[in-house]
């Protein structure tokens, strides 16, 4: 699995099987509260951790540097934590800053693919972040099995949110929560999804999002600004193709338009 911005590791073939230990673990160690300050995460890992709750066990698969899963467990949140990788160097990383922090016995590194790393219920919330999101639903897709164990999955899609919504909707999940962060000039979403039936099934409003739509996050109309102008692009090349299949897709694109400046008219309110 290749991530799209957490971490600018080389693309890898997806790799099959169950996950590998990066390397033998001493025995536990108690974390010790007073040898290091928090580490200090950006707003986007941030978000992500506001959305944990508290006492689960999390699994973040593309962890990079485990970033999220030492905070989330130094600060309490979470007695244990998994922290996944499909690349050994951000993983050797990771496993530095785990051993150097004393959470050897909290945080288990896992080198692998997806979710075939992890094993049915051992872990209560999933964290997938940085990826684009047909390479989320794929990876959800792949292994059913352990899916179904989570109570919770905290995923930020790069690109493709809409695919992923609607994959979601149609495997049994709802999406309880969605949030919007800048960073850097950018802006992120995260999709928080809970088993359950999605109460929403508009397509238009699953590509851009049923609780965005439905709330009153401060970004939302940077957002949808965002959103306009990409289907204006689109719209743009759709207009100089011809045939009638072109013709029935620029028409549609003009119908999505529309609703996208009316939501950001209202959002703009």
């Amino acid at each position: 699995m290749q991530r799209d911005a957490r971490a600018g590791s080389p693309k890898s073939p997806r790799e099959r099987g169950s996950g590998t230990p990066l390397a033998a673990r001493p025995a536990k160690r108690e974390p010790d509260p007073g040898a290091f300050r928090s580490l200090p995460l950006s707003a986007r890992l941030t978000a992500l951790a506001d959305c944990v709750p508290a006492g689960c066990v999390v699994a973040d698969v593309g962890a990079d540097h485990a970033l999220l899963p030492v905070f989330l467990v130094e600060r309490g949140v979470c007695p244990r934590a998994i922290a996944a990788d499909l690349n050994v160097g951000p993983l050797a990383a990771a496993a530095r800053r785990v051993r150097e922090r004393g959470l050897d016995g909290c945080i288990d590194l896992r080198l692998g693919d997806g979710l075939s790393v992890l094993t049915p219920g051992e872990a209560d919330v999933l964290v997938m972040a940085g990826l684009g999101g047909n390479t989320i639903r794929e990876a959800l897709a792949d292994r059913p099995e352990i899916l179904a164990g989570f109570k919770l999955l905290i995923l930020q899609p790069m690109s493709d949110a809409g695919d992923l919504r609607r994959w979601l909707s149609a495997n049994g999940w709802r999406m309880r929560d969605e949030r919007l962060v800048t960073e850097e000039g950018r802006i992120y979403l995260v999709i928080v999804a809970e088993p359950g039936c999605e109460t929403s099934a508009d397509p238009f409003a699953l590509e851009v999002g049923p609780r965005l739509l439905g709330g009153r996050d401060p970004l939302l109309a940077d957002y949808l600004a965002g959103l306009i102008a990409q289907q204006e692009r689109m719209l743009a090349d759709l207009d100089k193709a011809r045939g009638e299949a072109a013709a029935r897709k620029a028409a549609a694109a003009r119908d999505h338009l529309t609703r996208l400046r009316a939501a950001a008219s209202r959002a703009g309110a």
